[in-house]
């Protein structure tokens, strides 16, 4: 009997049906990790799925507490809240999938939105005031997407129809069906060629302030920076002189520190917009959260390795 926990009544309704087809294999048992479970089924847990957005201090202590505990899975792709935090012996999943749509969906409106003056509209409307100022398009430029995992590569996908000069950057170098990948180590000759620079690369020791000072000093004059991936890739407080100095335009899904206080000078920064980590928050993720932890169940209950392990602790 495989016992497995899943964070809310959602998820395990989506779950009935593959629930009642194992009912001798498979038990769901709802779990927020807001507290202990009961000792009689803290002895049997072999898999815990993880709530949305869960960052509580603490949070995941209550896994030491589960002595078959096997496999945890996030729902989102970004693991680095996680990991360090894990009793020994466990494998960790990624949501990798979950949120390529809707990351990249607001990638592409953000960079739209402040190209197109959007967030200046938006207040003249709330004025009553008609203005009608002249500005850059999203078509002809250079756009830079840096991380080409399956968030980078939907933000790809939805930047070609705009008629865009696409460069792709990942980690290493390399070359595939669509042309050439640089590899991060280019990026000091590549950025100050780039009219957008997309941040969809995961937070790790090699990506942390990724995007100094010294890299934002070699972007052109006016170039925008779109952050979808982790706010402390980018070194906020060389962003907010380069935005305060009026020389280059951001667009923010993500910031550091996250949420972001009320008094942080970036809200009041010029030529700034900031979204509150939004990036997965769209009614397509629960269908695929859903889609993710029935793929993983049935492989478990196949005897095969689950899918999207991305640390061993």
């Amino acid at each position: 009997m495989l016992t497995a926990t899943v964070p809310d009544d959602d998820l395990l309704h989506r779950l009935d049906d593959l629930a009642a087809a194992h009912a001798d294999d498979l038990r769901l048992v709802r779990w927020d990790l807001s507290g202990p479970l009961d000792a009689a089924t803290a002895r049997e847990v072999e898999l815990v799925v993880v709530p949305h957005y869960f960052v509580r201090p603490g949070g995941f202590d209550v896994l030491h507490g589960l002595p078959r505990l096997r496999w945890v899975q996030l729902p989102s792709a970004g693991y680095e809240h996680a990991r360090p935090h894990l009793p020994p012996g466990v494998v960790l999943c990624n949501g990798r999938g979950v949120h390529d749509a809707g990351t990249a969906e607001l990638a592409v409106g953000l960079t739209l939105a402040v190209q197109r003056g959007l967030p200046r509209a938006v207040r003249a409307m709330g004025e009553g005031r008609w203005d009608n100022p002249f500005g850059p398009s999203l078509a002809d430029r250079r756009v830079l997407v840096v991380g080409q995992g399956s968030v980078g590569q939907a933000i790809v996908a939805r930047f070609r129809p705009f008629e865009v000069d696409l460069v792709r950057v990942a980690r290493t170098a390399r070359d595939d069906v669509d042309g050439h990948v640089h590899g991060v180590d280019e990026l000091p000759d590549l950025l100050p060629d780039a009219d957008v620079v997309v941040l969809a690369i995961p937070l790790d020791r090699t990506s942390y302030h990724l995007i100094d000072a010294r890299a934002l000093a070699r972007m052109k004059d006016g170039a925008l920076l779109v952050n979808v991936a982790r706010g402390k890739v980018v070194d906020g407080d060389a962003l907010l002189a380069e935005l305060t100095a009026g020389r280059l335009r951001a667009a923010l899904d993500v910031t550091d520190p996250e949420p972001l206080p009320s008094d942080h000078p970036l809200w009041r920064a010029p030529n700034v917009l900031v979204t509150a980590h939004q990036g997965g928050n769209t009614d397509a993720t629960f269908p695929r959260v859903a889609a993710l932890v029935r793929r993983q169940l049935t492989a478990l209950l196949a005897g095969e390795p689950p899918t999207n392990q991305v640390a061993r602790t």
